[in-house]
């Protein structure tokens, strides 16, 4: 999977390189900011009372 993801990437190695980092790290900030907020939101360990 990693192998097909790496050649849909133009350019050369280098370029490459750097589109995935950025790639990752457009995801990580992604998830962070959008995804996982919403998620918390419905999960049970906000329900403290005991």
């Amino acid at each position: 999977m990693y192998r097909a993801l790496w050649n849909l990437l133009p350019g050369p190695t280098p370029v490459k390189a750097l589109l995935a980092i950025a790639f990752a790290i457009g995801v990580f900030f992604l998830l962070m900011e959008v995804v996982f907020p919403q998620i918390s939101l419905v999960m049970p360990y906000n329900d403290v009372a005991v």
